[in-house]
C-alpha cells in the first residue's frame, strides 16, 4: 500500500513539473514518456508480476487537464511512426557470420544503434531501454492496459487513417518472406536437405502466396481476414512445410555434418518462420471485439522485439547447440570403444593400456634429454610438442591407450545412454538403472586403463635410464631428480592446478576431435579424396579408396592428439612468459618420471617421498579425470538440451548400484 501511494505521489509530481512542456502543441521530446515508465519499472525480477498502472490510470481520469494534454502528447509522439524494421530485424539473427553477429550485440547492448526519430524503434530505444522491460510491461493486468487504451483515445490498428499500420506489417512480412526464400534456395542450405530436391521449394510457393496477398489486401484496402480466409490457410499449410524442411536440415546435420555458417542460416530462417507465424497472426480478425485486445498484444509483441535485440546469452545457445551436438556425437561413437563390457574386453584394455604406458615411458626418457639441449623457451616449448605430438600419435595410431584421454570420449555415449531412454515414471527409473550399469562399465574401464598405463611406465622408464647409463656411463636424471619427485608432492608444487590445466587439454582435445570430423563430413572430404581423379590415375581405384577410409577413421584422431601434444608441450612456456606457474601433470608421465627420480638418486628416496610419490600419481590421475570427465559431461548436456536435474538423478542411480556391487566398478563380471 504504501508502495502504491509513492508512485500515485511521484506520477502527480512529475505532471506537476511537466505539465507546461506536454502542453505545447509542438512538444514531441520523449523525456517525460521515459521519466514515467521509470515509475513504474520494477527495482527487481522479483516484482516483475506486481507492476500495476492504476495510479496514472486514477491521476488521468482525477485531472481533466493532465488527460488532456497526455492523450495530445501521445499521439504526437506514436503517430505514424514506420515500424516495418521492427517486424524484419529486431532480435533475428542478421547474417551468417557467428562472430559478427556477437560483436554486433555486444555493441548494441551498451551502445545501442539509434534509428531515425520517425521509426517507432527509436522511442522504444529512448523509453524501454532495459532488455527485461518486455518482461514487465507483458505482466500487467490485460484489464488496466484496455482502460490506458481508451482513456488515450486510441485507435486499433485495424481503424487507424490510411490503413499506416497495416501497411507497414505487410510490408515487414513481405522482406522476412524475400529474405528466406533467398537464403534457403543457397547451395549450402539446400545440400542439408536432399529429401527436398524433387519438389517444388515451400519456400517458393509460400513467397507467391504472400505476394498474391499483399496486391488483395492493397488493392482493395483490407484491414484484415477471417481465419477461413483460403489464402490464410493455404500459408499456413506452405508454413508447416518450410518448418519442416528447417527442422529435417537440423536432423540431417549427423549425416552431412554442418558448418557455423550453415547453422547460423538455419536459425535465421527458423527465427524468421516464427516471426512471420506470430506476426501474421496479427492480421486475423474473426470478431470486432478483438481488434483492441490484439492492438494492444501488438504493441506489447513490438516491445518484446525491441528489447530482446540484444540477447548474447540466448544466441550463443542456440548457435552452438547444434554444433555441440555434432562434435559429442563423433565422441560419443568413438568413446564405445573405451568402454569394455567382458572379462574379454578388460583384459584387452589392459594389454592396450600396457601398450600405452610403453610409449609414454619412452616420451619420458625423450623429453628428460630435451630439457637438456641449450634453447630458449619457444625452442623448448617447439621440441616438447613435438615429442608429445609423436608420441600420442603412435599410441594412437598404434592401438593403445592412454587411460586419461577417455573421459573426453566416454562423457558423451554416457549422455547417450540417457538420451535413448523414454519418458514415464517406471521407464525413467530403469533408464537411469541401466545408466548406472553403463557408468560401472565406463569406471572400470578407465580403472583398469590407468592401472596399465602406470604399471608399465615406470619399469620403461627405470629400464631406459638404467640402459643409457650401461652404454654411455651417464646418469641422465641425477641433476633433475629432486624436481621429478618434487612435482608429485601437493605440498611443494601446485600439483593439483597442474592436473587439472591437463584434464583441460584432454576436454578440448575431444572438442578438437569431433570438430574436425564434423567439418570433414560436412564438406565431404573422405568422398572428395575417393573420386579425385589424379590420384585414382596415380594409385589406382582401390589405394585411393583406402586412403580415404584411413583418412575418415584416423585423420580426426591424428588432428587431436597432435593438438593435445601442443598444448602440453607449449603450456610451462607459455606460462614462464606470463609470468605464471603453469604445467600439466598427467598420470601416466607422473608414474614415468617418478622411475626417473628414483634412478637419478642412486635408486634410493625417503619413506616421505614414497608416500607422496604414489599419493601424487593417484592425486594426479583423479583430477585428470574429474576435470575432462566434467567439461565433456557438461558440454553433452548442453548439445543435448537436457536438465541438469537428471545428473542428480544419475548420480543416486550410480549410488546405489555402487552400494549393491561395488567389484563391478574394478573388476569385470565372470563369464558363464
Amino acid at each position: 500500500m504504501r508502495e502504491k501511494l509513492n508512485t500515485n505521489q511521484e506520477v502527480k509530481r512529475l505532471f506537476e513539473r511537466c505539465h507546461a512542456q506536454l502542453d505545447e502543441p509542438s512538444y514531441i521530446e520523449l523525456d517525460f514518456l521515459s521519466l514515467l515508465v521509470d515509475v513504474f519499472r520494477p527495482k527487481r525480477k522479483s516484482l516483475f508480476f506486481q507492476v500495476e498502472i492504476t495510479p496514472l490510470l486514477d491521476h488521468l481520469m482525477e485531472y481533466p487537464d493532465d488527460k488532456r494534454v497526455f492523450i495530445a502528447y501521445m499521439h504526437r509522439i506514436l503517430g505514424m511512426k514506420d515500424f516495418d524494421q521492427l517486424i524484419s530485424d529486431a532480435a533475428i539473427i542478421s547474417y551468417a557470420d557467428f562472430r559478427y553477429e556477437i560483436k554486433k550485440r555486444f555493441t548494441e547492448k551498451y551502445l545501442p544503434s539509434q534509428p531515425p526519430k520517425t521509426t517507432l524503434q527509436y522511442v522504444l530505444n529512448q523509453v524501454f531501454y532495459h532488455s527485461k522491460d518486455a518482461d514487465w510491461v507483458d505482466a500487467i493486468p490485460q484489464e488496466q492496459l484496455l482502460d490506458l487504451f481508451n482513456i488515450c483515445m486510441f485507435k486499433s490498428i485495424y481503424e487507424s487513417e490510411q490503413n499506416f499500420e497495416i501497411k507497414e506489417i505487410l510490408y515487414g512480412l513481405e522482406v522476412l518472406v524475400q529474405r528466406i526464400t533467398g537464403r534457403a534456395m543457397e547451395t549450402d542450405v539446400n545440400k542439408m536437405v536432399p529429401e527436398f530436391q524433387n519438389f517444388d521449394s515451400p519456400f517458393i510457393a509460400i513467397m507467391r502466396e504472400f505476394s498474391e496477398l499483399n496486391d488483395r489486401f492493397l488493392a482493395n484496402n483490407l484491414r484484415y481476414m477471417s481465419s477461413d480466409d483460403l489464402a490464410y490457410k493455404q500459408i499456413l499449410v506452405l508454413h508447416k512445410q518450410c518448418e519442416n524442411y528447417i527442422e529435417t536440415a537440423f536432423s540431417n546435420a549427423h549425416r552431412f555434418g554442418i558448418s557455423i555458417k550453415v547453422n547460423q542460416s538455419l536459425l535465421r530462417i527458423r527465427h524468421q518462420l516464427e516471426r512471420i507465424k506470430e506476426i501474421i497472426s496479427f492480421l486475423v480478425i474473426d470478431e470486432e471485439e478483438e481488434q483492441v485486445p490484439k492492438s494492444i498484444a501488438f504493441a506489447q509483441t513490438l516491445i518484446g522485439y525491441n528489447c530482446r535485440k540484444s540477447n548474447i546469452r540466448k544466441l550463443i545457445g542456440q548457435s552452438t547447440q547444434l554444433l555441440a551436438y555434432e562434435i559429442t556425437h563423433h565422441t560419443a561413437q568413438t568413446g564405445e570403444h573405451y568402454i569394455t563390457s567382458s572379462k574379454k574386453e578388460y583384459w584387452r584394455m589392459f594389454r592396450s593400456a600396457c601398450g600405452g604406458g610403453v610409449i609414454v615411458g619412452i616420451m619420458c626418457i625423450i623429453k628428460l634429454f630435451l630439457g637438456k639441449i641449450e634453447t630458449s623457451e619457444f625452442g623448448h616449448a617447439l621440441l616438447y610438442s613435438t615429442n608429445y605430438a609423436i608420441g600420442f600419435t603412435a599410441i594412437y595410431l598404434f592401438g593403445a591407450t592412454l587411460a586419461t584421454k577417455q573421459p573426453a570420449m566416454t562423457a558423451s555415449a554416457l549422455i547417450a545412454a540417457i538420451e535413448n531412454g523414454t519418458s514415464g515414471q517406471d521407464v525413467n527409473r530403469h533408464k537411469y538403472w541401466n545408466f548406472a550399469i553403463f557408468f560401472a562399465r565406463l569406471f572400470r574401464s578407465q580403472f583398469i586403463a590407468f592401472v596399465g598405463n602406470v604399471i608399465m611406465a615406470f619399469p620403461i622408464s627405470l629400464a631406459l635410464i638404467w640402459a643409457i647409463q650401461e652404454v654411455f656411463h651417464f646418469n641422465a636424471a641425477s641433476g633433475k631428480w629432486l624436481t621429478l619427485v618434487n612435482d608429485l608432492n601437493p605440498t611443494e608444487t601446485p600439483m593439483v592446478l597442474h592436473a587439472c590445466i591437463a584434464g583441460v587439454f584432454l576436454f578440448l582435445s575431444g572438442i578438437i576431435a569431433g570438430s574436425v570430423s564434423n567439418r570433414d563430413k560436412h564438406n565431404s572430404v573422405y568422398y572428395r579424396i575417393e573420386e579425385q581423379p589424379v590420384l585414382k590415375k596415380v594409385f589406382g581405384k582401390e589405394k585411393t579408396a583406402r586412403v580415404a577410409r584411413f583418412y575418415e577413421k584416423k585423420w580426426a584422431g591424428i588432428v587431436s592428439n597432435v593438438w593435445f601434444g601442443v598444448f602440453m608441450g607449449t603450456t610451462a612456456s607459455v606460462g614462464m612468459f606470463l609470468g605464471l606457474n603453469l604445467d600439466i601433470r598427467h598420470i601416466t608421465f607422473a608414474s614415468g618420471n617418478l622411475a626417473l627420480g628414483l634412478f637419478g638418486h642412486d635408486m634410493e628416496l625417503s619413506t616421505d617421498m614414497w608416500i607422496w610419490g604414489i599419493l601424487g600419481i593417484g592425486i594426479i590421475g583423479f583430477f585428470n579425470f574429474v576435470v575432462s570427465f566434467s567439461l565433456s559431461l557438461t558440454l553433452a548436456f548442453r548439445s543435448r538440451n537436457l536438465s541438469f536435474g537428471e545428473l542428480i538423478k544419475m548420480a543416486k542411480a550410480v549410488w546405489i548400484y555402487f552400494k549393491m556391487n561395488p567389484k563391478s566398478f574394478f573388476f569385470p563380471p565372470q563369464d558363464h
